[in-house]
């Protein structure tokens, strides 16, 4: 497939969502109930890692927006509930420098700068602004004419316009990257984790999070050259959150969601596409439920 066909395709696309949201989806305090956590990189969609090799430089502007109506949390038994409803509303505004180097035939890289915004509205208060900023590189290869494999690691700051919107930690999210194109069908995911620092904050207790494990899931038909309806599985596992000045885990901080979606990826153009999807939960604990709409808008120059 020559470059230029090729380019229209992919968006090396990282739902970071508020790395913040990769922490377990607990307070900080023992007995609070769970809130919203984003599974990360949820918002990838089709051909999301289906990307070329040996190329002249080009970059890539990418927005993702998702809104996410909690009604319902999943308990430490794992059992649904009706209670701690919450509406949250998040953006990422993405700038990606793509090249390739002749010094490293066949192999190709990517450099990513993105920025979050959010609103949230839950328990009767409502903030909103600019959260953490997000930076990394991406590099792959492709095994064969039909796939593509690759690693991906970002960093994300601790802070942000509110004091709501800063995480007050250093994290870290590495993941594999992976795609397979048949003449009809596309298979994309990524498998990951991330790291996260010890959260510090001035007159409180310092807290070290578990290490979240994740992936994410599409399969695509491509319908037509500018219609490619899509499945998507995404999963996380949050580990138990520590309070190093108490020297106590914190209750019910471990956290794991399973959910499952449908979407489109539309070619507008050949160099702007929109993805809009929805998501839904279909098992969780210590977790507010995913009942989500996405939507991507990439644009190539």
């Amino acid at each position: 497939m020559e470059i230029h066909v090729m380019r229209r395709k992919f968006t090396l696309g990282v739902r970071l969502g508020a790395l913040a949201a990769c922490m377990p989806a607990v307070a900080l305090i023992p007995g609070v109930a769970a809130h919203a956590a984003d599974i990360p990189l949820a918002i990838i969609g089709p051909h999301e890692y289906d990307l070329p090799v040996d190329f002249k430089p080009f970059n890539v502007v990418v927005q993702y927006g998702d809104g996410n109506a909690a009604g319902s949390v999943y308990d430490s038994g794992g059992q649904r509930r009706a209670r701690g409803g919450s509406h949250t509303w998040s953006g990422m505004t993405k700038y990606v420098h793509f090249r390739s180097f002749d010094a490293i035939p066949h192999v190709s890289f990517a450099f990513e700068l993105i920025q979050s915004e959010a609103y949230t509205l839950a328990n009767g208060q409502n903030w909103g602004g600019l959260g953490t900023t997000i930076v990394g590189p991406a590099a792959w290869f492709k095994p064969n004419k039909h796939s593509t494999l690759g690693i991906q690691t970002f960093m994300e700051t601790p802070s942000g316009t509110r004091d709501s919107l800063a995480s007050h930690y250093w994290a870290n999210l590495s993941s594999i990257i992976f795609d397979y194109e048949w003449k009809h069908f596309s298979f994309d995911g990524d498998l990951g984790s991330v790291v996260s620092s010890t959260k510090h904050r001035n007159g409180e207790h310092s807290y070290s999070a578990g290490n979240v494990f994740y992936t994410n899931l599409r399969f695509s038909w491509k319908a037509s050259s500018r219609f490619e309806p899509f499945f998507s599985l995404d999963w996380q596992n949050s580990g138990g959150m520590h309070d190093n000045t108490s020297n106590l885990w914190v209750a019910n901080s471990s956290s794991r969601e399973t959910a499952l979606g449908v979407g489109a990826m539309i070619y507008v153009t050949k160099r702007l596409s929109i993805t809009p999807r929805y998501s839904h939960s279909v098992e969780g604990r210590n977790v507010a439920e995913t009942n989500a709409y996405y939507m991507k808008i990439a644009y190539l120059f």
